[in-house]
């Protein structure tokens, strides 16, 4: 019995079309939001709240965090807004909460200057700058692992974190190092960020070539016993909470506008944590190779014969599970169009279309 939760990053617009970004809102106007929407302490203990109490929901303000010399929050620089489903028996139960969350949130947001948008990276700007610079306790903390020391770039970034567990898993690290080594084939279907410094800038996943590589492409949580592997980025990190253990999250994915294509990413998943015959792992991701992949994704010949491999191997793991055959059905004719949401968002931008802030 396979276990899932979706964690999903959305970017903002104001009412008249501008990205509103870390530079165009404030963490109590997002925060104004939350506090709207319904607390289900049904949620918890499955979902963690964090340190200084910012996810006390399922949707929270993602952001930087800033700290006084004592270690006393002081303010959180806002991104956009995050919801997280709880976990679920199914990829379609995920799915749907993810959907409904969407609504829930989508109708917080009606008569307010803001809606949500999908796009993996800012299309405006080309940097996030700590300002003023860390202080000594912050630096500290910032040296606390090597995604707080490099957590400045996900200010620019949106994506899911594609959770799944199992007890049939046997060695989780190991199909953790597994996606690691295939994210740079996997990522492709998923790409949606072809904008940066307001303008298209040459590839197809400015997110991928920005993070993956400085930041992990699968991380595993293990419990007190088990044996953390010291790497940078992590691909292990101690479970938070007893629900973390033995979950495994992919991170290297671009944010998706339709929640469909998450579930067929998590059959995906599922079905290549399965498998038995491919033998590439890696403890990091292939910075270059992602930055590689990121410019021409499926488009190139190469790129999409790997990933096609990967959907064969996942496919055949998949046997006596039709609905995840399904899902993976409809992510294979994708692959077969070539397509990703940034393909249909450049066609969009060439039209003379709006798209999130921009137009040509």
């Amino acid at each position: 019995m396979f276990r899932y939760g979706i964690e999903h990053e959305l970017a903002l617009l104001r009412a008249d079309g501008r990205f509103a970004d870390f530079t165009d809102v404030s963490f109590a106007e997002l925060q104004d939001v939350v506090d709207g929407l319904p607390e289900d302490p049904a949620d918890y203990p499955g979902l963690r709240i964090g340190d200084v109490g910012i996810k006390r929901k399922r949707w929270y303000v993602e952001g930087y965090e800033r700290f006084d010399e004592s270690g006393t929050l002081v303010r959180c620089d806002p991104k956009g807004l995050e919801i997280r489903t709880r976990i679920h028996d199914s990829v379609d139960a995920a799915v749907a909460a993810l959907r409904a969350d969407l609504a829930l949130l989508d109708a917080a947001l009606a008569g307010r200057d803001l809606r949500t948008t999908v796009i993996a990276f800012n299309p405006v700007r080309t940097a996030y700058a700590v300002e003023p610079p860390l202080n000594a306790w912050e630096r500290a903390h910032r040296q606390g692992s090597p995604e707080e020391r490099t957590a400045h770039l996900h200010m620019l970034t949106y994506g899911p974190d594609l959770n799944l567990s199992a007890d049939e898993i046997a060695d989780p690290v190991d199909v953790a190092r597994k996606l690691t080594h295939y994210s740079p084939w996997l990522v492709p279907l998923s790409f949606s960020s072809p904008f940066r410094g307001g303008a298209p800038w040459g590839g197809l996943s400015a997110r991928t070539h920005l993070r993956t590589g400085a930041r992990p492409a699968a991380l595993v949580f293990l419990d007190a016993s088990g044996e953390q592997i010291p790497s940078d980025p992590s691909l292990t990190q101690p479970a938070r909470l007893p629900a973390e253990v033995g979950r495994i999250e992919f991170k290297a994915f671009d944010a998706c506008p339709d929640p469909a294509l998450y579930g067929e990413l998590l059959s995906l998943l599922t079905g290549l944590a399965l498998d038995d015959t491919l033998l590439g792992r890696r403890t990091t991701p292939d910075a270059a190779l992602h930055r590689q992949v990121a410019r021409e994704g499926l488009g190139d010949d190469a790129v999409h014969a790997a990933t096609g491999v990967l959907l064969t191997a996942a496919d055949r793991a998949l046997a006596g599970r039709p609905a995840d055959r399904d899902r993976l059905a409809a992510l294979r004719a994708r692959w077969e169009r070539r397509e990703c949401p940034a393909t249909a968002l450049l066609a969009r931008y060439d039209a003379g279309e709006p798209v999130a802030g921009l137009r040509r």
